[in-house]
């Protein structure tokens, strides 16, 4: 596939300094941004709790899958495109269009009449929000030095926890509100986005030149089909079609015949959309991986938090999702604190390693969990783990980017957070798999035990479903529960380890104080 060559306005590498930006005007664009993450982040976790009565109303319960699944697909694999694409086309243009794609799908999204619309709105909506999750931290790049992005990277980072905790929260508020329901889940996004595209048009003042450049249609294609094949495989098996299917084997050998391809076309592409000379620097590499790993873990937390409280606690989505509210305080105590300790003395390696031990000892104190687990302690171990997020992800992020060339912010930017969101799609089915197959062992076992006849077949597709379970049996369900999730929490508890070890092998570079290149 042949490359074409196009001219396009790509930002200077000014420092702060020179583009005038007081901290007023820092926060004024940084509330847009801020809002356009909470917007898009939301919409991935808000409707989880909506799921059940999305289905009542259109239908198609063997889609269901699908309505998460095609919007985590298309984000994910949309993000480093999105990078290069700002590159290209310039921060501003590339942010606001995605900002238009979000909004204009989140509208057909709830105006759905079918669960096929529905999914292809949810589909569009990913691609949008994908590039909203990459510029947000590119645009902040490029206004603020790396010295003083600390501060900055902390709202960031309060605003990840925050809506990635407090969606299902919201969803069931929407669901239960007379007036409103399900369908307000997706129309909400709307006047944010206009909001959001209103403060960048006014206030974000990038300088541009004008280059010659080439898009990297073939590395595009392989690099967005080997992700893709990966999170297909990883989103819908043991659900759409068995682990051991021709499915999984197939989408496998896809997706690695891909990856070997991606990085034949890097290596000879003119301006490739991941150019190889970031996987040479050291400190890219890690934190990709320690960023991988991180949302393995944090996915656990997202996930299975949740069912813990609903399904072994027997608390309604609203009654759990206050009760994560101690992870989503001390997620944002804590960004917030470790930014600002960054910006004033430097120093930024102890606080990720610091950070993802405090995850791992959370994990671990979350598999100690069992049936009658006081909310106290639910909550403590809970703003344990949430604490170590807050002190890890934006500073593994303001690492990576302080490590490469300012021509390789966007792209670097981007492709950390690639790989995190990867990282989440392999937790969601590694841990979907250990809970299935623990749960069933452990019901089994516990029958057994209990000598406790089935008339039928147990229905534990949700909650409520499970409340409805006799007595006996329900007690053998909600106690099978809770040990599969120990063992999901307790499996989790290495990958935070490992990231930590992946930050511990980092060398320290300096923050720059300018849009210079770092030494060394």
């Amino acid at each position: 596939m042949t490359e074409t060559g196009i001219r396009s306005d790509v930002p200077q590498t000014p420092s702060p300094q020179r583009r005038g930006y007081t901290h007023r005007e820092i926060m004024q664009i940084l509330s847009g941004l801020l809002v356009a993450m909470l917007t898009s982040m939301l919409s991935t976790s808000v409707v989880g709790t909506a799921l059940p009565t999305i289905v009542g109303e259109l239908g198609g319960q063997e889609q269901l899958s699908w309505v998460a699944a095609a919007n985590l697909l298309t984000m994910t694999v949309s993000v480093p495109l999105w990078g290069k694409l700002s590159d290209l086309f310039g921060r501003k243009r590339m942010f606001q269009l995605a900002l238009v794609l979000f909004a204009l799908s989140s509208v057909a999204a709830g105006m759905s009449q079918s669960m096929g619309m529905l999914i292809a709105a949810r589909a569009v909506q990913g691609v949008g929000g994908g590039g909203i999750m990459a510029l947000v931290q590119v645009i902040l790049g490029d206004v603020v030095e790396p010295r003083e992005r600390g501060r900055y990277n902390g709202y960031v980072g309060s605003v990840f926890g925050v809506s990635t905790i407090a969606g299902p929260l919201l969803g069931g508020v929407l669901v239960d509100t007379q007036g409103l329901g399900w369908r307000w889940c997706f129309y909400l996004a709307v006047p944010f986005a206009v909001a959001a595209f209103l403060v960048v048009q006014r206030k974000l003042r990038l300088p541009y030149v004008r280059r010659d450049a080439r898009i990297d249609w073939w590395g595009a294609f392989t690099i967005t089909g080997a992700a893709a094949s990966l999170m297909l495989v990883l989103s819908l098996g043991g659900h759409e079609f068995a682990w051991d299917s021709p499915w999984t084997f197939g989408l496998f050998a896809l997706s690695a015949v891909l990856a070997v391809a991606a990085v034949l076309a890097e290596r000879r592409a003119a301006d490739p959309i991941l150019p190889p000379r970031l996987f040479r620097d050291r400190t890219f590499v890690l934190t990709s991986v320690a960023s991988h790993l991180l949302g393995i873990a944090l996915f656990a937390m997202m996930i299975y938090l949740p069912q813990y409280l609903q399904i072994v606690k027997g608390m309604t989505p609203m009654a759990s999702g206050l009760m994560t509210l101690p992870m989503v305080l001390s997620h944002v105590l804590s960004s917030l604190v470790c930014g600002r300790l960054v910006s004033r003395y430097g120093r930024w390696k102890v606080y990720p390693v610091v950070g993802l031990l405090l995850v791992a000892a959370g994990l671990a104190l979350l598999s100690r969990l069992e049936v009658g687990s006081s909310e106290v302690a639910i909550g403590l171990d809970a703003a344990v783990v949430g604490t170590g997020f807050g002190m890890s992800m934006p500073i593994l992020l303001l690492a990576a980017q302080n490590a490469v060339e300012h021509r390789d912010m966007a792209v670097a930017t981007s492709g950390v957070g690639f790989f995190r969101s990867l990282g989440g799609a392999v937790g969601v089915a590694a841990f979907g798999a250990i809970l299935t197959n623990r749960v069933h062992d452990e019901m089994t076992r516990l029958l057994a035990a209990s000598r406790v006849k089935l008339t039928g077949t147990v229905d534990l597709g949700t909650p409520e479903a499970i409340r409805g379970l006799a007595p006996a049996v329900r007690h053998v369900v909600v106690h099978a529960f809770a040990d599969a999730m120990s063992t999901v929490f307790l499996v989790a508890v290495p990958t935070a380890l490992l990231g930590a070890v992946a930050v511990a092998c980092l060398r320290e570079l300096p923050l720059r104080t300018g849009a210079s290149s770092p030494s060394g």
